[in-house]
């Protein structure tokens, strides 16, 4: 599978934002309050996340990183109320506003596509938006997910699985296979149970033990 240079992972990175804002837009109130998959965060919290990564360099990230004492989840809660705005119309415009931004804490930019591609189904799943994201863009992030733990223990994850996708280029490691679309072996990477129900394959049952979700299917969400 051909590795995508910096320039063509940004311009993807601000393809998939700007399809995020779209779909946001059409929101009703209150649906910006709903749970999203990502922990205990709503869908407006997750969008204020996603402009905070946006919007944090290398310097000011270490700088609040220290402040928070290496508490990460603290480190996140601060920046998302920072940029969480005076209400629903605030976050989104915030949002839209670092759609085409190359802003982020390292230089693992496939890493900052994979916030939008898995931030971005965290909100939509709930919501029933059906929107999915370019498959060859998120084989880019399964690639990486699959090479390394990074922000999740995606490589833990999968560790002597073969992933096999239907709709993209995407087939790593090694051992029995999970076969699905590119996005459901991602966001599966990610910890995210609730699209173990779209993927097949010997290796499902040991993917779902390690997301501890029993049965494929019958799991809690996490974040």
């Amino acid at each position: 599978m051909e590795t995508w240079s910096r320039d063509e992972l940004w311009k993807a990175v601000a393809t998939e934002r700007s399809r995020l804002a779209d779909d946001l837009a059409g929101l009703a109130p209150a649906d910006w309050d709903r749970p999203s998959l990502c922990g205990e965060w709503t869908v407006r919290e997750v969008v204020a996340h996603l402009t905070a990564a946006a919007s944090v360099g290398r310097l000011r990230w270490l700088t609040s990183v220290l402040a928070a004492r290496f508490d990460f989840d603290l480190h996140n809660r601060r920046r998302l109320a920072e940029h969480l705005g005076t209400g629903a119309a605030d976050t989104l415009a915030r949002f839209q506003a670092v759609r085409t931004r190359t802003t982020a804490a390292s230089g693992h930019t496939p890493a900052w596509l994979g916030e939008v591609v898995v931030h971005g189904q965290d909100v939509r799943h709930p919501l029933g938006l059906a929107t999915r994201p370019d498959p060859a863009a998120v084989a880019q992030v399964a690639q990486f997910f699959a090479g390394r733990d990074f922000t999740v223990p995606s490589k833990t994850l999968v560790a002597g699985l073969r992933l096999e996708a239907t709709d993209s280029d995407l087939a790593v490691g090694d051992g029995p296979e999970v076969v699905g679309s590119t996005l459901a072996l991602t966001m599966a990477m990610a910890g995210r149970p609730a699209f173990l129900p779209e993927l097949t394959g010997a290796g499902l049952p040991v993917l779902a033990e390690r997301l501890g979700a029993g049965p494929p299917g019958d799991g809690p969400t996490t974040g």
